[in-house]
């Protein structure tokens, strides 16, 4: 990354958010790889009619939610739903703007439902039905059901009234191995699907959050004993180095801003005259328009799989250019172990590419996604409330040690062989 001058490191510390007497933290879990990552591919699709809503409660200081990482491609973390809790794994998921969990009420063959927690109203004194019903569909499957209303325990707060889907029906087998129940969906008002409060906007609304920010820290070391932290509310500075490089959002669905330009060390340049991308923890990779990628990936010795995807020669990644992203003026730079995902089981060794094509229509695209691939090197602070009334993303080097830099076990990740086939409406 490109250093800041003093004057803007200074003005970056004098508008830093002030410290606080207390961080609230809960203790990160771990959990252990499996053989498969599956990544949540949205796509909301049109609700019978809008639903409804509930309110109140306190706290202003930043809420800590632990992350738990599957084969540092996908992190996942703990909420409650009900009275009292029934608690759920949820991605956290800046693409997308909806809550939902399986139902205990799920069709008898719906196998997913049988494989994960599931929501029991019954066994709520809070439970409110609302009925209205929802249906998504993803790149690699759908799901349908209900909405419904009850309380959210997430971190420190507890008791948040907030409407979320109960799925009923998840024909897809993608869901029936993934290490999660469900989607929490951090994306803006507009991405929710009929009119469903986004559950960061109810708990502001509900003071308890002092304002819609959240940020998140990708733990990608295997070594380590935890995936991260999303942290509502604020951000920790000890996850990052500063300063925070701010680029505003264009489009305030999506976590969308504008990229001024993709090189391959110093050859190559993508996105030449400026580009779409938008910010997705809940996406694995980096993806692009096929051809570019097709591009960047010839540029660092990759060869292409199936599905946009990319293979590449382990020996060579000590070799391999450093791939950079200039946002807000600033580059962002990738190293090869940063952004090739190696795999390690059984005695063989397979080496991925961590950008993937996938081409975008119109209007939504053309864009890239940034995904974990990136967020695991760079802390990213999502702000909705900053004070000129814009929506802006923050950005700074992860802390060494504490994210997929240098000096990384270079067997620290795991497979997204089917981790993007994404779906993206393009009607909103």
């Amino acid at each position: 990354m490109s250093p800041a001058p003093l004057c803007l490191l200074l003005l970056t510390l004098l508008s830093a958010e002030p410290a606080r007497a207390k961080l609230i933290r809960i203790p990160l879990n771990r959990v252990h790889p499996g053989h498969r990552t599956l990544n949540p591919l949205r796509g909301w699709g049109e609700p019978a009619e809008p639903s409804r809503l509930g309110t109140p409660s306190t706290g202003d200081k930043p809420i800590f939610v632990p992350l738990s990482k599957f084969l540092n491609v996908q992190y996942f973390g703990k909420i409650g739903l009900g009275t009292p809790p029934q608690n759920f794994s949820v991605v956290f998921d800046t693409g997308s703007s909806n809550l939902w969990v399986p139902s205990k009420r799920c069709h008898f063959l719906s196998l997913p439902c049988w494989f994960h927690h599931r929501f029991d109203p019954k066994a709520s004194s809070s439970f409110r039905p609302n009925g209205t019903k929802f249906a998504i569909q993803y790149g690699t499957g759908r799901l349908s059901g209900i909405l419904s209303e009850d309380k959210l325990t997430i971190g420190e707060i507890k008791g948040a009234p907030v409407t979320f889907g109960e799925a009923l029906w998840e024909p897809s087998l993608v869901f029936t191995f993934a290490h999660f129940d469900g989607i929490l969906g951090l994306g803006f008002p507009s991405l929710a699907m009929g009119g469903v409060q986004p559950p960061l906007d109810a708990l502001v609304e509900q003071g308890l959050l002092d304002k819609p920010v959240f940020s998140f820290h990708l733990n990608r070391d295997s070594e380590g004993a935890d995936g991260g932290e999303l942290v509502l509310g604020g951000s920790d500075p000890t996850h990052y180095i500063p300063p925070l490089t701010f680029v505003p959002v264009t489009v305030p669905a999506f976590w969308q801003i504008h990229m001024e330009g993709v090189k391959v060390g110093t050859g190559l340049t993508v996105c030449a005259q400026g580009c779409a991308a938008i910010l997705d923890t809940g996406t694995s990779l980096i993806t692009g328009p096929s051809e570019e990628i097709q591009a960047l990936n010839v540029a660092i010795g990759g060869f292409p799989l199936l599905a946009g995807q990319y293979l590449i020669q382990c020996s060579k990644i000590p070799s391999l250019p450093a791939v950079s992203f200039l946002l807000g003026g600033v580059w962002f730079n990738l190293t090869a172990q940063d952004y090739v995902i190696q795999i390690a089981q059984g005695g063989i060794r397979l080496c991925m590419s961590g950008f993937q094509g996938l081409d975008m229509p119109p209007p939504a695209g053309p864009l890239w996604i940034l995904g974990d691939v990136f967020l695991g090197t760079y802390v990213s602070v999502f702000d909705r409330g900053h004070v000129n009334g814009s929506a802006r993303v923050g950005l700074a080097r992860a802390r060494s040690g504490e994210t997929g830099g240098k000096g990384m076990n270079p067997r620290r990740r795991g497979s997204a062989a089917d981790a993007l086939a994404r779906r993206m409406r393009t009607d909103r």
